[in-house]
């Protein structure tokens, strides 16, 4: 929020490289009203990229998640790990004992030498 005195505020943009590409944070910059904080940010965007939109927010608009709001972000409502491959890795481990149960060529030759005999 503004404090008493403080003659900037600070401002994020966002742009639209496209009409089918959405909208992506730039930066942050400081200004001390929204038509400012607007002229400059077309003239960072004029110098570097074509875009087609361009939004100044001021941040006091951008709501954030507070720490417990982020920390509901990290437990999983459902359980469901068996969407993850971890639950995978014992397969290598069967699969390799299958190959080496498996027949190879020198086992298969070996065979054909002792028929001769």
């Amino acid at each position: 929020m503004r404090e008493e005195g403080q003659f900037y505020k600070e401002y994020e943009v966002f742009s639209k490289r496209n009409h089918k590409t959405p909208l992506q944070h730039q930066f942050s910059l400081l200004a001390p009203n929204e038509e400012m904080a607007l002229l400059m940010a077309q003239e960072n965007f004029m110098r570097r990229q074509e875009v087609v939109d361009l939004w100044v927010v001021p941040r006091e608009a951008v709501r954030a998640l507070n720490a417990s709001e982020r920390q509901q972000l990290t437990q999983r409502l459902d359980n469901k790990d068996y969407r993850t491959t971890k639950g995978y890795g014992y397969l290598r481990k069967k699969w390799r004992e299958k190959e080496q149960g498996m027949l190879d060529e020198k086992e298969i030759m070996s065979w054909k030498e002792v028929k001769k005999s």
